[in-house]
């Protein structure tokens, strides 16, 4: 971190800054990285360099929180949040179909942005800018579907009116991971300031400037600017300030964090919900097209280069099928185009960092040290980026190996076959973790009918996890270790309201009237009682 005075402006310098050290290039505008840095509630005059895993280029210094500028955001937030709960539910979603649109018309600057600061494939960054403009709009045209208050049966038919009025919870902090740093850092956001509530978002620091542009298309789209504040610092020095002012609380990141977190959302009776780690299986059934398993299962194993919640590392193969897969899988990853780069071309881009390189080539390591073969990739590629790793196929992965039940979130996955459907399962079903599978077979309604036995919030047939992701009515989250609560769906919006609800009662009273005792006024309630159960009432 580097100290500046808090009345420079924007903070923009630092170490490595090319005016003083002939070996810097920026590789981002100074006075495009101020414009979206001076969004930060920042009074600490420290920042923290950023650079891209792309070259290793400098990107900027992003300004630093302290827990006094989190309660600062709050307040803010709290004022707009007031006027935003009288808007009409109309207007917000309104605002959500205009940022549709300029999601896909910034859509250029957006993919460069998040390839500079995650070193991902150019074609993995677009699907970040499609799922967010794919959320917006199920959201702008299923307002009134979720959020409308809604009758319900009265305890009377005609005297009793009762109804449910969706109510916001106020400001939601939500602390996004840097996997995806689009779309973390506004889908989860989106239903919530439909709902009426604001925002205070913490996006992880390897990702900040992408989260920030996203903050500012808001404003773009027409959302009150005060509506969505943007903090930024380690977890440990302002998370728990996040989490201890807020109203409700979305995280996405590992199951250490969200057990704090659930820990710490439970001593104040606030929600939360939490998108956790994963060690996702897929089944290639005996009587699947290998070919197209072998297609799925190179997107759903390496898209994002492994760094994706949903993504396999675990692929359970039939015996009848598993040399042929085996040969289609392994030559269509060894086809793949690496490179950290903004091209179109390639496959599979870089891992975000060095922590991350270590892990994958900790992991690789040991199953190599411990009797596992390597039958394509296993090793660094720094001559196309500083953290580029080979997509990496396992086999003999055995339980003593740290890849075998532990996260890898890289691109490693370990192949085993299976001799029945019910060892299949079982072996899916095995360890802790429940967030995503992938079946595939030409039979699809068994494929459905096997995924009600696999422990998973989403389960995909004949397709890796695009199918439940892209499909926004779908609900999304982890069973198990792997998360509580929902995105996605009518879910990922009630989750920031109270329902309250509303009972009008008529012409009279439910208690005795008229001087009726209570003995016969129970005998009255009995027979009316009778009666609505004959009439089918619920």
């Amino acid at each position: 971190m580097t100290e500046q005075s808090p009345t420079s402006g924007p903070i923009t310098d630092g170490p490595a800054d090319p005016e003083h050290d002939s070996t810097a290039a920026y590789a981002l505008d100074r006075s495009y990285v101020a414009s979206l840095t001076r969004r930060v509630v920042s009074s600490s005059g420290r920042t923290h360099a950023v650079s891209s895993p792309v070259g290793g280029a400098p990107l900027a210094h992003v300004p630093q929180s302290t827990p006094a500028d989190v309660a600062e955001a709050f307040a803010r937030a709290r004022t707009a949040q007031a006027a935003w709960a009288a808007t009409s539910l109309d207007d917000r979603a309104a605002a959500l179909l205009r940022l549709h649109d300029l999601l896909l018309d910034r859509q250029e600057e957006l993919i460069d942005l998040v390839v500079w600061e995650s070193g991902k494939a150019r074609k993995d960054a677009y699907l970040e800018v499609a799922h967010l403009a794919l959320t917006a709009r199920y959201y702008a045209r299923t307002a009134h579907e979720h959020l409308d208050t809604r009758r319900v049966g009265g305890m009377f038919p005609l005297l009793t009116r009762a109804e449910v009025n969706r109510v916001p919870k106020g400001v939601v902090g939500i602390i996004s991971p840097w996997n995806y740093p689009l779309t973390m850092a506004l889908c989860d956001g989106l239903p919530a300031l439909l709902a009426g509530n604001a925002v205070v978002a913490k996006p992880d620091a390897q990702s900040m400037l992408t989260a920030l542009l996203a903050a500012q298309l808001l404003d773009e789209a027409g959302f009150p600017p005060e509506l969505w504040q943007v903090v930024a610092g380690p977890g440990p020095e302002i998370g728990g300030a996040v989490v201890g002012a807020a109203d409700y609380v979305c995280f996405t990141g590992s199951t250490a964090t969200g057990r704090l977190i659930a820990r710490q959302c439970a001593d104040r009776l606030i929600g939360c919900s939490l998108e956790l780690g994963g060690k996702n299986p897929m089944l290639v059934l005996r009587d699947a097209d290998v070919h197209r398993a072998a297609e799925g299962a190179v997107r759903g194993v390496f898209a994002n280069a492994g760094q994706l919640c949903v993504s396999m590392e675990r692929l359970f193969v039939a015996d009848q099928v598993y040399d042929r897969f085996v040969d289609a899988f392994v030559s269509r990853t060894r086809a793949m185009t690496l490179g950290a780069s903004h091209d179109w071309s390639v496959d599979m881009g870089s891992l975000i960092s060095q922590a991350q390189l270590d892990t994958v080539t900790a992991h690789v390591d040991d199953a190599v040290a411990k009797g596992a073969t390597v039958l394509c990739g296993g090793t660094a590629r720094p001559d196309l980026g500083p953290f580029v790793f080979e997509p990496t196929v396992l086999e003999g992965v055995t339980a003593d190996m740290e890849c075998f039940a532990r996260e890898t979130f890289g691109p490693v996955v370990a192949l085993y076959r299976f001799h029945s459907e019910d060892e299949a399962v079982a072996r899916a079903n095995d360890g802790t973790y429940g967030l995503n599978a992938s079946i595939y077979t030409r039979d699809a309604a068994r494929g459905r009918a096997l995924a009600r036995r696999i422990r998973c919030g989403t389960v995909n047939v004949n397709e890796p996890y695009g199918a439940t992701f892209g499909s926004l009515g779908a609900p999304m989250g982890g069973m198990r270790q792997s998360g509580m609560g929902r995105r996605q769906g009518a879910e990922g919006v009630l989750r920031y309201t109270e329902a309250q609800s509303v009972a009008t009662q008529r012409l009279v009273p439910i208690a005795p009237v008229l001087g009726m005792s209570e003995e016969t006024h129970a005998k009255v309630m009995t027979q009316a009682l009778r009666l609505l159960n004959k009439l089918g009432r619920a």
